[in-house]
C-alpha cells in the first residue's frame, strides 16, 4: 500500500517544540524578505541613478586634473607617461585622451566688427572625444583659417555677460559660424596671424578646441616644443558613478568635477546600506535553518521508536525521508511566496509614495529577485530533505 504523510503522521511527535518550529518559520520569512527587498532596492538605486545621469553613446566623459593644494602649488601638476599608462590599465576606463594646450602666446581680437582684444587659450583633443565634430574641423600647414569648437557654456557666458558689458553684438548658434576673429600667434622669434572661425559648439568639453594638428605644429614653431606632459586629460568610461573609479581617483588624489560624480557618492552610501541589509538577511536565513534543524532532530529523536518500527516493517530510510520531508514543502513555498509578494508591495510603495513617480521604475520586481526567491525555495527543500534523510539513516 502506498503511504503518504497523513498515514505516518501518528508515528511522529510533531506537537511539541512549537515555539522552535514557528520561530524558524518566522526567521526564515524575515530573512528571505530582507534579502529580496535589499536586492530590489539595489536594482532600483542603479536604475534611478542611471536615469539621473544619462550617458551619451553609452559612455561618460570626465575631465581629470591633479589636485592643487597650498602644499604642492610649486610642484609639477602634469601627467607623466607612467600615470597615463596606469589609467589605461584600469578595467573601468575604456579610453583616455590628453588635452594639449597652447604653450605660446596667442591673442584674439575681433577687428572692426567686434572691437575687443584678449589673451587667448585653447586646447586640442582626439577627435573621438568630441561630441559635435563637423567635417570642417581640420587643418593643415598653409591653411589661413583655423576652425574652432567652443564650449556651449562659454558661448552662453559671452551672450549673457561679456557681450552686454562690452556693448558687443550677441549671436545665435547659427550666426556664430559666420563670424571670424583674428588669432595672433607669436613666440620663438615667429609671429603670424590666422583667422579663427567657430564651426560647432560642444556640450561635453568645457574649453575652446582647435585641431590637434594645428596645436602640435604651432607649439613646435612658436614654443619650440614637440612633446610635453598634459595637465588635463579626459577619460571615457561606461559609468562615471562606478565606486571603483571614484576610489581610484581619490587614492591618486586626482581632481574631477564633483557634479559629474555626485550620484556615484550617493550610490556608494546607499549600496553599502543595502548590502548590509542583504548580508543580515542571509544571516537570519542561516540561523532560521539552523533552528529548524534542531527542531527536526528533536522531533525525530522523540519519534525514534515509532520510526524504527516503520523501518522494521520494511520501509526504507530513503523512501521515509522523502515522505517526511514533503510535509514542509508547502510551508517553504508559502514562506518564499509571501516574502516575494511583500517585496512587490514594498516596491510599489517605494514607487508611489517615496519616489512619487510610477514611471521611473518598472511596476514589477526584477526577474533576478524572482530567480533568487526560487533558488532559496529549492535550497530550503533540498537542505530539509538531506537533513531528514541523514537523521533517519542514523536510526
Amino acid at each position: 500500500m502506498k503511504l503518504h504523510f497523513q498515514h505516518i503522521a501518528p508515528f511522529l511527535s510533531t506537537g511539541q517544540n512549537k515555539a522552535s518550529r514557528w520561530m524558524s518559520y518566522i526567521g526564515l520569512g524575515i530573512g528571505v524578505l530582507l534579502l529580496l527587498a535589499a536586492m530590489q532596492m539595489y536594482i532600483n538605486i542603479n536604475s534611478l541613478l542611471q536615469n539621473k545621469n544619462p550617458k551619451k553613446n553609452g559612455f561618460d566623459f570626465i575631465a581629470i586634473t591633479k589636485t592643487i593644494t597650498n602644499e604642492n602649488m610649486a610642484a609639477d601638476h602634469s601627467f607623466t607617461a607612467e600615470e597615463l599608462n596606469d589609467f589605461k590599465k584600469q578595467p573601468f576606463i575604456d579610453d583616455l585622451s590628453p588635452l594639449i594646450g597652447n604653450k605660446f602666446v596667442m591673442q584674439a581680437n575681433g577687428g572692426s566688427s567686434l572691437p575687443f582684444s584678449t589673451d587667448f587659450f585653447a586646447e586640442s583633443i582626439d577627435d573621438s572625444f568630441i561630441d559635435t565634430l563637423p567635417p570642417s574641423f581640420t587643418w593643415k600647414p598653409g591653411d589661413p583659417v583655423i576652425p574652432m569648437i567652443v564650449s556651449s557654456d562659454y558661448f552662453e557666458i559671452y551672450n549673457t555677460l561679456f557681450a552686454p558689458s562690452r556693448d558687443l553684438p550677441q549671436f545665435s548658434e547659427k550666426t556664430i559660424s559666420s563670424v571670424f576673429i583674428q588669432l595672433d600667434c607669436s613666440g620663438n622669434g615667429n609671429e603670424d596671424a590666422f583667422k579663427g572661425n567657430v564651426v560647432a559648439l560642444s556640450d561635453r568639453i568645457n574649453t575652446v578646441l582647435l585641431p590637434k594638428r594645428f596645436l602640435e605644429w604651432a607649439n613646435k614653431k612658436y614654443a619650440g616644443i614637440d612633446n610635453f606632459n598634459p595637465s588635463r586629460i579626459y577619460i571615457k568610461t561606461k559609468d562615471a558613478n562606478n565606486p571603483a573609479l571614484l576610489n581610484y581617483l581619490q587614492e591618486k588624489n586626482y581632481h574631477i568635477n564633483r557634479d559629474k560624480t555626485k550620484f556615484g557618492r550617493v550610490k556608494q552610501i546607499l549600496q553599502a546600506i543595502v548590502s548590509g541589509l542583504a548580508a543580515f538577511g542571509v544571516l537570519v536565513i542561516l540561523l532560521a535553518m539552523l533552528l529548524f534543524s534542531f527542531y527536526l532532530q528533536l522531533m525525530i529523536e522523540r519519534s525514534k521508536q515509532n520510526l524504527q518500527l516503520l523501518l522494521t516493517l520494511g520501509y526504507s530510510p530513503n523512501w521515509l525521508s522523502k515522505i517526511v520531508s514533503k510535509r514542509w514543502v508547502p510551508i517553504y513555498v508559502s514562506i518564499v511566496g509571501v516574502a516575494t509578494l511583500l517585496t512587490e508591495l514594498l516596491h510599489f510603495c517605494f514607487q508611489h509614495y517615496i519616489m512619487k513617480d510610477p514611471e521611473a521604475l518598472s511596476p514589477l520586481i526584477d526577474w533576478t529577485v524572482l530567480a533568487t526567491g526560487l533558488i532559496l525555495l529549492t535550497l530550503s527543500i533540498f537542505i530539509n530533505q538531506r537533513l531528514v534523510k541523514k537523521l533517519l539513516h542514523r536510526l
